[in-house]
């Protein structure tokens, strides 16, 4: 055959491949779901799955009963076997598959171990942005239709932090422009009147309210505009906005004005000297209206920002109980699943359906099974890597961030024996409450540096020993990167000095220069 003819002809060959198991996905896929996520997800799957129901369990003695692996259907039950013919499903034992058991968690709430949730329905608040805000209050001021209109447009350019963020005769022209397609289309339909005198009326009114805008009609509604609340909206930038709230405040004849209007460079880099000497006053003195300024917001809008709260429901909660640090898992809000009743009184009674419906029946059955299984199997895996965290890092626990020890992914699937992207899935977006507070997590997994001894300190306790000597540090004679890389040296950290830079400014701590008070 010529390799280049074209044509159909069959051929053999083997080969190996790797696919994974879709239950396999649906479980790693719970495991990555935050807490909120899962509820939703379990109550999508109480709708789609009518062998689920809600249990109402009283905490009794069948709530401590586990459920059995052995009941779970294989999922070969529903496809064909070696011989080619559909496995029987008249040979399972039924009741078998059906046996008492509880949803994870179930066992500890209405024991009086765990009380039950409690839930308070949240007050409707109304809010609205900042655009809004202004318009409400432009609506009071203005009476002119042709002023609001001008005014809303500008009020439409502004950022979320309340910054102009066009030049205003860009705004005039998109304006004028649309204005024009109004009058234009308005004079057309005038010119249908029969009446002259009322096509001359009517033109003469449509040129007085379509007629185009000029600057100082749009300077004059920004005027207005930045005398709303908040204070310093609508600048068109931060130094304008300073300059708008500290005018509001009465204070344009003061020297905080004064340096804001003829030093605002200098203010931000806190070269307080320079401005000292060009206006002949103290360096304190700098420092006290440098201070005063400080007290200004620069982004005025960004209080009525829409963004919304986000509620962090822990997964874990972690307790120290007579000297024993316990983990829970925080599921007493979850669904708790069950085999619906009706359908296990059915299938008890051996009243079993033929043909499509049995199909239907043992896949939906295998789910059910499966998605508890796969629910328990989350909330162990979850305890597991958090015991090991409590194990691991005992002495931030106990004392606090600067014992918080370097701690890798990998070392927790190597003790709990899953594999390290498992890991990852249980720590994202997964939160545990301890005596010192909610955290993620991730805050417990961090790089380690070498301290003496041959012990290692996590990045997270050496920033807190750098915060810890900034705080303590001198206002007038504050400690540069290298007197700080020395402190940490004696202490037995052995860090380089643009580390030290680099976690500073991760923390938001200024440099030495700006740091400094007289």
């Amino acid at each position: 055959m010529n390799p280049l003819s074209s044509g159909l002809f069959q051929s053999q060959e083997m080969r190996q491949e790797m696919r994974i198991n879709p239950r396999l996905y649906q479980s790693m896929e719970l495991l990555y779901m935050p807490l909120l996520e899962l509820q939703k997800h379990l109550e999508s799957e109480l709708e789609e799955n009518p062998f689920l129901e809600l249990t109402e369990s009283d905490g009794g003695e069948d709530s401590d009963q586990k459920l059995s692996t052995e009941s779970v259907v294989s999922e070969t039950s529903v496809e064909k076997n070696e011989d080619g013919e559909r496995s029987s499903l008249d040979e399972m034992s039924w009741e078998n598959l059906y046996p008492e058991y509880t949803s994870p968690g179930e066992s500890r709430v209405g024991t009086g171990e765990i009380p039950g949730p409690e839930f308070w329905e949240q007050p409707v608040v109304e809010s609205i942005d900042l655009g809004e805000h202004l318009t409400r209050q432009l609506r009071l001021i203005l009476e002119n239709e042709r002023d609001m209109r001008v005014g809303e447009e500008i009020i439409g350019n502004l950022s979320d932090d309340g910054m102009l963020t066009c030049d205003l005769q860009d705004i005039l022209n998109d304006l004028n422009s649309w204005l024009d397609e109004i009058r234009h289309s308005a004079e057309q339909e005038m010119q249908e009147l029969k009446s002259k005198e009322e096509q001359t009326d009517s033109m003469a009114e449509i040129r007085s309210l379509f007629a185009p805008y000029n600057l100082a009609e749009a300077q004059k509604s920004l005027e207005v505009i930045q005398s709303l609340d908040p204070p310093g909206v609508g600048a068109r930038g931060i130094k304008e906005s300073i300059l708008i709230q500290l005018e509001q405040q009465g204070k344009s004849d003061e020297l905080s004005y004064n340096l804001v209007d003829t030093h605002f460079v200098n203010l931000l880099d806190h070269k307080w000297d320079e401005i000292a000497r060009d206006k002949g006053i103290s360096v304190r003195k700098v420092q006290e209206v440098a201070d005063e300024i400080a007290t200004l917001d620069p982004k005025p809008g960004l209080k009525y920002s829409v963004d919304l709260d986000i509620y962090i429901v822990p997964d874990l909660i972690v307790e120290e109980i007579e000297g024993e640090w316990l983990v829970f898992s925080n599921d007493t809000h979850l669904p708790r699943l069950q085999i619906a009743q009706s359908y296990k009184l059915l299938l008890q009674q051996g009243e079993i359906l033929d043909g499509e419906n049995k199909d239907f029946i043992t896949r939906k059955m295998n789910s059910a099974h499966w998605m508890v299984q796969a629910i328990e199997q989350r909330r162990q895996t979850m305890i597991n890597v958090m015991r090991f965290l409590i194990e691991k890092q005992h002495n931030f626990f106990v004392n606090g961030i600067e014992s918080l020890k370097p701690l890798t992914l990998r070392e927790v699937a190597d003790y709990i024996q899953v594999h390290e992207s498992t890991v990852s899935r249980v720590v994202n977006q997964k939160y545990v409450q301890t005596p010192r507070g909610v955290f993620s997590l991730k805050y417990f997994f961090s790089s380690g540096l070498k301290i003496s001894g041959g012990k290692s300190i996590s990045a997270k306790g050496v920033q807190s020993k750098l915060k810890k000597i900034v705080d303590g540090e001198n206002p007038k004679a504050p400690l540069s990167d290298q007197k700080i890389k020395g402190i940490l040296e004696e202490a037995g950290v052995s860090i380089a000095r643009r580390t030290v830079a680099k976690y500073r400014d991760q923390m938001g701590i200024p440099p030495a220069r700006v740091r400094k008070r007289v």
